[in-house]
């Protein structure tokens, strides 16, 4: 009996797995926590220059996915809109640093054991607006960047769930100016660094690659 109900519960891992394998696409959303670099600047009441951490926060993110499908891995580039926020804590006032961006990250997958699988990647990152709350932010030093995507993940039907984790490679820099409420100037780091969890669905039914 106790072999029976294994077999059958092998097989339904199995057939779980197998409806979201196979070349195909579709399309995925989810949430992030994200702390972008430190803000460094001088207010002009100070003595010495002010250094900030980021106080992370949550964002989210929507997109597509396309996946090449071989016997252990697969290839899987993906298209996202992504929305992450940050707050910093400057002369006494508390700042939101939201950024929109686009991610490409490409991914290569690797087949663990039934619907549990591992990937990393390139994510390829185009910073669309970027808002420092109160202050006033100049645009990104690089508009293009590159970071890294690694993570793990499971298949359930055409459903997938994964965490992974995003690093910018580099600084990506952006200027404060002074303005009437806060008189500072200097910079703050785009880069993100944070967990994201997601879900997708596949849209079509093709299990060959």
């Amino acid at each position: 009996m106790k072999k029976t109900l294994l077999v059958v519960l092998m097989a339904l891992i199995g057939s779980a797995a197998m409806a979201q394998s196979g070349t195909g696409f579709g399309i995925k959303a989810g949430l992030s926590y994200n702390k972008n670099g430190d803000l460094i600047g001088s207010v002009s009441d100070a003595t010495e220059n002010i250094v900030e951490g980021a106080e992370g926060k949550t964002g989210y993110h929507i997109g597509f996915w396309g996946k090449l499908d071989f016997p252990k891995v697969y290839i899987r580039p993906e298209l996202v809109f992504s929305k992450t926020k940050s707050t910093y804590n400057v002369d006494g006032n508390s700042n939101d640093y939201d950024i929109s961006k686009l991610d490409l990250p490409v991914l290569l997958g690797v087949k663990i054991v039934g619907p549990l699988h591992v990937f990393a990647g390139p994510a390829f990152q185009y910073t669309l607006n970027n808002d420092l709350g109160d202050l006033e932010v100049e645009d990104v030093e690089n508009d293009f960047t590159v970071g890294l995507n690694a993570g793990v993940g499971v298949n359930l039907g055409k459903i997938g769930l994964d965490v992974r984790y995003e690093r910018g490679f580099s600084e990506n820099e952006a200027r404060i100016i002074s303005n009437n409420i806060t008189n500072i100037d200097g910079r703050v780091d785009s880069r993100p660094s944070q967990i994201i969890f997601s879900l997708s669905l596949k849209l079509n039914s093709s299990t060959r690659p």
